[in-house]
């Protein structure tokens, strides 16, 4: 596959000296507001900018030097980018946080006032889009989501800028930390995966969750009893993932734990697939917003040396069997 040397040198920008992208998302606005307003017992609207903000550059401050790069969004996310390690990279969220419930399929937006031009202006090295995906959109709600993606892909390649496609699966009216959720995920992330990997969308970089819900996952911390995957039948669905993809991936916490992140990132290597890294974000800090709301920037400080350090450290572990981006863009291409 081919890329051009501004994209190149862009992800060398977010990637560690193997080449490996062990990045700390905190571009989280709407899950962000969740657990700020659950521990100050206050409507989500209601929760100031300023904590966000505030919270935002203490992490980055304190945990970028261990990252080799920073997933943020301008909303609340600019006060932190420019405090971030020197050493550290720097991704761009460019969607609107959500959905509209009423809007069915969980259409994408773009921010308002903001283009991946401008992004890079503002010290983006590449540029990160969620998409909700479900096999059963309806076919016209599916077109609207592929041009959609289409339409960033190329709009990252008129700037030279790298392009990184967070799918996010999901099924109307399933709760996605069900039993019957667990089941059909495995072949949404692999569809998608597939799809996405296709040259017309300029995809650079997925960024997934894992295949597999680790609650259902046998011998997994977090399955409580219940299981829909033995551990082999896991390892499986890993490989299958992995082989439909056609692009460079990389794993998100998607909300869980760091214990649970790292068995699932232990999964991938004993897996054997060629994942290019993480971009992790609640399972390093959520724990430190109760900390922060309770003591402040100093208390969550000191967390961060203690704790937040340990969660990425941890993760950073776990990366050792990660294959560098570069395998799948060799520079003699």
């Amino acid at each position: 596959m081919k890329l051009s040397p501004g994209k190149r040198k862009r992800l060398e920008s977010v990637s560690d000296s193997r080449g490996v992208i062990a990045a700390l998302a905190i571009d989280q606005r709407d899950a962000l507001r969740k657990l700020f307003s659950a521990e100050l017992k206050m409507e989500k609207h209601a929760v100031p900018r300023e904590l966000l903000e505030e919270f935002k550059s203490t992490v980055v401050r304190a945990l970028s030097p261990h990252s080799s790069a920073v997933l943020l969004e301008p909303e609340y996310g600019l006060r932190a980018a420019s405090q971030r390690s020197p050493s550290s990279g720097l991704l761009m969220a460019y969607e609107v946080s959500g959905y509209d419930p009423n809007v069915p399929g969980r259409a994408p937006r773009l921010l308002e006032g903001w283009s991946v031009r401008r992004l890079a202006d503002a010290g983006a090295h590449c540029i990160k889009v969620l998409l909700y995906y479900a096999l059963l959109d309806a076919p016209e709600i599916m077109e609207r989501k592929r041009a959609w993606v289409e339409r960033v892909g190329w709009e990252c390649a008129g700037c030279d800028v790298p392009f990184f496609l967070e799918i996010v699966p999901y099924q109307d009216g399933v709760n996605e930390q069900s039993p019957e959720f667990a089941r059909c995920k495995p072949d949404i992330l692999t569809n998608a995966m597939k799809q996405f990997s296709q040259p017309r969308y300029c995809v650079d970089v997925l960024k997934v969750g894992v295949p597999v819900t680790m609650a259902y996952v046998q011998g997994s911390s977090a399955c409580k009893g219940t299981f829909i995957h033995s551990r082999p039948d896991a390892l499986a669905l890993f490989r299958r993932a992995a082989e439909a993809a056609a692009k460079p991936f990389l794993f998100l916490s998607a909300g869980v734990s760091n214990r649970v992140f790292n068995e699932a990132l232990e999964l991938a290597s004993e897996a054997g697939i060629h994942f290019c890294g993480v971009l992790c974000g609640r399972a390093t800090w959520k724990d430190g917003v109760s900390v922060f709301v309770r003591g402040g920037p100093e208390a969550l400080q000191k967390w961060l040396e203690t704790d937040g350090m340990k969660n990425i450290q941890a993760v950073n572990a776990s990366l050792r069997n990660a294959t560098p981006w570069s395998k799948q863009y060799p520079a003699n291409e």
